[in-house]
């Protein structure tokens, strides 16, 4: 059985740099998911981000979702439940505009390491994006540009709990689903495990190990390059015991961001009128997202396509 991806960022600056890109090229292309190593964010800052999360769940987040398991019945559920996951989360918003002063019950030691931690993930998305476009034969910057929009990219992060599940057979921690945006930097517990992804039609355990960060292709990277790299299903399955930490910072296009295949990658295609995605804002596959999040995403893209079709022609990426 093939091995996990792990590639160690580190060795990009060694006489290993082939390698190495090879092996990103491989995980995008046949994993959507890999697992870095070595990729420049201090285990120190990561180990206080660890801390401060279950500190805040413990303190201002378990008591809220004990009392919706009592309230919704889930210790005595009987059959599968598919219409909620077993998750306490929230959400922080970094860019274009932060809401982390404005999320309550947040220490202020907190806030900032989180502030911290968020500037040094939207750094390394943007270097992995610029090592996808090398992978890719794209001209530098070319990924960054196609997610500008009008005010810069989205970026966001979900932290996530999974608490003990005593019906983990009946009630799934996340339902399966791909992810809508670009492309997403996952800080996971190391002790705890969870997440599978979907690859050949069998579900893989994504490894927990310390201080890597888990990175995954999202829908809008599959749409740019022309689906040479695919988002992948993937779930969160309940554990018995344990608590299971999940932070999933998601580097996506701003929200008036035109979508579509780089030409490069689209040429063939699009001389045979053939192209296998949509031209599209992201701010609208995002309100259709919100309603089919847990189904498959061909349809969403098949949607777009004929929305757009109804529509003016869209002009080129911004780049400003």
């Amino acid at each position: 059985m093939e091995s996990f991806p792990i590639v160690d960022m580190e060795m990009l600056n060694t006489e290993q740099r082939a390698v190495i890109m090879e092996k990103l090229k491989d995980a995008c292309e046949n994993w959507g998911f890999l697992e870095l190593v070595n990729h420049g964010i201090s285990h120190e800052l990561m180990d206080t981000v660890e801390k401060l999360t279950k500190e805040h769940y413990n303190k201002s987040m378990e008591q809220r979702f004990k009392e919706m398991v009592t309230n919704k019945g889930l210790e005595v559920v009987q059959t599968e439940i598919d219409d909620l996951d077993w998750e306490s989360a929230f959400f922080l918003k970094h860019l274009p505009v932060s809401n982390i002063s404005d999320i309550p019950d947040l220490d202020h030691d907190y806030r900032k390491v989180m502030k911290e931690f968020a500037q040094k993930l939207e750094k390394l998305a943007e270097d992995l994006l610029d090592l996808l476009c090398e992978n890719l034969g794209l001209e530098q910057g070319y990924q960054k540009k196609a997610f500008y929009g009008t005010f810069g990219p989205t970026f966001g992060t979900k932290v996530a709990n999974y608490p003990p599940c005593p019906k983990p057979e009946l009630i799934k921690g996340l339902r399966a689903h791909t992810d809508a945006g670009g492309i997403i930097l996952l800080f996971q517990d190391d002790k705890v495990s969870g997440l599978q992804l979907l690859k050949d039609g069998k579900w893989i355990d994504v490894p927990p190990m310390s201080h890597s960060i888990v990175v995954n292709i999202g829908d809008q990277l599959e749409v740019i390059t022309n689906g040479k790299y695919k988002s992948v299903e993937h779930r969160v399955i309940a554990q018995p015991d344990g608590n299971r930490m999940s932070i999933a910072s998601f580097y996506n296009p701003g929200s008036d961001a035109v979508i579509f295949p780089a030409p490069e990658l689209a040429e063939k295609e699009e001389k045979e009128n053939k192209l296998k995605y949509p031209k599209f804002v992201f701010e609208d596959y995002m309100k259709l997202y919100a309603a089919l999040k847990f189904q498959a995403k061909e349809p969403r893209f098949e949607a777009m396509n004929k929305a757009m079709k109804t529509t003016v022609n869209l002009g080129p990426i911004a780049t400003a």
